[in-house]
């Protein structure tokens, strides 16, 4: 279990019978270290360059290829899951990038536009099934009990698609967010 700052933990406001609830501000968690880039460019599709261009000098000097492939923006309704999703970030930065990272979350105030292409990432129903999977159905799980509510119980290969954004707050953006639309969440 992760160990949340106070001022990220937004389930009690957000969780209910149902999942979690969404509106028009949606929350993405990275790493210090791209903050700077966030605040002037925005949130990119495939937006880590760091991680893309290191598993492309891996596979080079393994001698295979690499098709870099975009990917959309993750995001989540909750800051308590985009908190968990930084660590998760700043983990895999520190295989490949030495540095002081620590874990950050962004929220991202959409348009009526933009909002209504946020849709459920179904998709990661094969992360769900890695042992990274397993430890965010463990952390979820906390979060659900510390909030008074059973452990989800989801088939995630029988689940409808709705469940991955309400019951497991897993979203994505196929679409740039600007700079505009951010803000660093803070105490």
């Amino acid at each position: 279990m992760t160990d949340t700052p106070t001022f990220l933990k937004d389930a009690k406001d957000l969780l209910g019978r149902q999942g979690f609830a969404t509106s028009n501000v949606w929350y993405h968690g990275t790493s210090s270290a791209l903050v700077d880039s966030i605040k002037t460019q925005g949130l990119k599709r495939s937006g880590d360059k760091v991680l893309k261009n290191a598993a492309k000098q891996t596979m080079a000097t393994i001698g295979n290829s690499y098709t870099e492939s975009i990917e959309p923006v993750f995001l989540t309704q909750s800051k308590e899951l985009a908190f968990y999703w930084a660590q998760q970030t700043v983990r895999n930065r520190s295989v490949r990038v030495e540095g002081n990272e620590h874990a950050v979350v962004f929220a991202a105030t959409l348009s009526e536009d933009l909002n209504a292409k946020v849709k459920p990432d179904v998709g990661a129903a094969s992360l769900l099934l890695l042992k990274e999977g397993e430890d965010f159905m463990a952390y979820l799980a906390g979060i659900y009990q510390e909030n008074g509510f059973g452990i989800p119980d989801i088939d995630l290969m029988k689940a409808d698609r709705m469940e991955y954004l309400t019951v497991l707050g897993m979203a994505y953006l196929n679409a740039d967010i600007a700079p505009n639309c951010l803000d660093m969440v803070s105490e």
